[in-house]
């Protein structure tokens, strides 16, 4: 990078240490949410939202649970004028719900916002003027005194038009550009700004204090935050809001430490959709609380509809990667990952915790709307056995032994390093049960009879062997066992080792069992055969038969001699 000296810090710190925030490890309560989506996400939108558009989406936020929404910059245009009258006049704001909107500390900006909010049961005027270093000296090319007296003369204005205009009005004044801004100016503003609107504890005033653009690492921001809050006039009759932007991609981070500084209250859009980088996450930040045990207040439990409607709504894309909501933020990929979740979730259904503690996994996705058997593990190359397992088992109930899992991990990720591409869980159990499952070559189960003397079975098994039909039979101490020996006496196959399981495949009475069965050869190999059937001794056979068949194979293939 050629060009780092033409760079420098352009924030302020305050003129006193401020890190009491420091001491505080956690977000313990909610912060009072305003959705800013309808005014920062939707002037950020490549085409903005029209009527309808708008009404849908502030639906979707009323039903979040957003008590607090600012619904645009009336002013701005006839849309966005028309939107704000359409909410008062069609009586579409919930009682519990107050909006917000934007203005300009200018005097026919302020009139018009008044003429838009006319008749409101309850509506923030939220009066904004820029005051960093870099918009006084570069754009308004105004001193201290000038820039005050913009925002002095502004709130005279809106105190003034809320005396006489029908409707019930609350204030919010935002010192633009915060970031860039010295504090103790900042500070001087806000304070002159207070001064002519006179709060009291039972009519509180919000102080809004915006990262505009990110400009430090969070901890400058919450040192910021936390100055202000001990030094503004009116303390008791101040709601202290931050405003964060998302520039240095750490405005997640700055808003909760803004929160351990002291600040009440948040504005921020769903999904971070705003200007440049965007705004500060909402649904990032519920949710972090919601993973410490802290009920955010806003209703994300079915995160996937939400993102739907909002993108059907904005036309932007949520990132597959995207904290909570993206399509894989709950993937695990790699075996070992895998396995420790599936093992997790398995120790979940055997200890019943009270807490939420699963690996990989902050929260509960269910909780939130996803669903573990598409969600959680996806099965590719680099997947491994627990991971390939537990979806086998979710989505078609084969619990497998450990160590087969293993000996179906290596067939499933041949197909997908072979095909190059991620398999679907029914793509597995097809895998499964073409390498496992009921196999009959070049061994194949016609019938099979028994009887039960004095602890001592006696099978005859009619079998096709190599295309050819023939009859064998042996004893032993069950009818596996018996099994076994009428294959090694009757077509000299022998098998060591035998190791079995079982379980129902389904409930109910027609339910299919299935049987797991392991078996050594002469050399030590272990081969797993797997039998499904609705008679479990059925099933015990033809998983005998299936390992078999695959420990044939194996040795067939060792026996091929390799081309030079």
């Amino acid at each position: 990078m050629k060009h780092v000296n033409k760079y420098t810090r352009q924030y302020f710190l305050p003129p006193e240490p401020c890190f009491d925030w420091v001491h505080k490890d956690h977000v313990d309560r909610p912060p009072i949410w305003c959705s800013v989506d309808l005014r920062d996400g939707n002037q950020a939108l490549i085409v903005p939202m029209n009527l309808e558009e708008k009404l849908a989406y502030f639906q979707l936020l009323v039903e979040i649970g957003f008590k607090e929404i600012e619904v645009g910059f009336p002013a701005a245009s006839d849309t966005e004028f028309e939107f704000v009258r359409t909410l008062i006049e069609r009586d579409l704001v919930p009682d519990d719900v107050t909006i917000q909107v934007l203005t300009q500390s200018r005097d026919h900006i302020i009139e018009r916002t008044f003429e838009a909010i006319r008749g409101a049961k309850r509506a923030i005027v939220h009066l904004y003027n820029s005051t960093s270093v870099a918009q006084r000296e570069q754009v308004f090319r105004a001193d201290k005194d000038e820039i005050v007296n913009i925002a002095v003369t502004g709130a005279e204005q809106i105190r003034d038009l809320a005396r006489t205009t029908p409707g019930n009005f609350l204030f919010q004044y935002s010192p633009e550009s915060f970031t860039g801004t010295e504090l103790d100016f900042a500070l001087e503003i806000c304070n002159a700004v207070l001064d002519v609107w006179q709060p009291t504890p039972d009519r509180k005033v919000i102080i809004n204090l915006p990262a505009t653009v990110e400009l430090s690492m969070p901890h400058v921001y919450a040192s910021q935050i936390e100055y202000m809050g001990k030094h503004l006039a009116h303390r008791d009759a101040i709601v202290l809001s931050v405003h964060p932007h998302n520039d240095r991609g750490t405005g997640v981070a700055a808003a909760e430490l803004a929160m351990l500084a002291g600040a009440e209250r948040l504005e921020g859009t769903l999904f971070g959709n705003g200007e440049r980088t965007g705004n500060v996450d909402i649904v990032t930040l519920a949710l972090n609380l919601y993973s410490h045990g802290v009920d955010p207040r806003l209703d994300f439990s079915n995160l996937p509809a939400i993102q739907a409607r909002v993108e059907a709504l904005t036309k932007m894309q949520v990132s597959r990667r995207h904290p909570y909501a993206g399509e894989l933020v709950f993937t695990a990929f790699s075996g070992s990952h895998q396995d420790a979740i599936a093992k997790g979730m398995k120790w979940r259904e055997e200890k019943s915790p009270e807490h939420w503690t699963v690996p990989y996994l902050p929260i509960d996705p269910k909780d939130i709307g996803r669903e573990y058997e598409g969600d959680i593990i996806r099965i590719n190359s680099q997947s491994g056995k627990g991971g390939i397992g537990y979806v086998l088992e979710q989505s078609h109930g084969f619990d497998l032994p450990p160590k087969m899992r293993e000996q179906l991990g290596y067939a499933v990720k041949r197909v997908s390093d072979r095909e190059q591409k991620e398999l679907s869980a029914d793509e597995i159990a097809e895998i499964f049960m073409r390498e496992f499952v009921n196999l009959g070559q070049p061994l194949d189960l016609v019938e099979l009879t028994g009887t039960d003397a004095r602890g001592s079975h006696r099978v005859r098994a009619t079998v096709v062997w190599h295309g050819e039909t023939v009859e064998i039979e042996g004893a032993g101490n069950g009818r596996l066992d018996a099994l076994c020996h009428a294959l090694e006496e009757g077509l000299g196959i022998r098998v060591a080792n035998l190791t079995y399981k079982e379980h129902a495949l389904e409930v109910g009475s027609g339910s299919r069992a299935v049987a797991y069965i392991s078996v050594d050869d002469e050399e030590g190999n272990t081969h797993f055969g797997c039998g499904v059937d609705t008679d479990i001794m059925e099933a015990s056979a033809k998983a005998l038969v299936s390992a078999v068949n695959r420990m044939l194979a194996h040795r067939a293939e060792m026996a091929v001699p390799v081309s030079k």
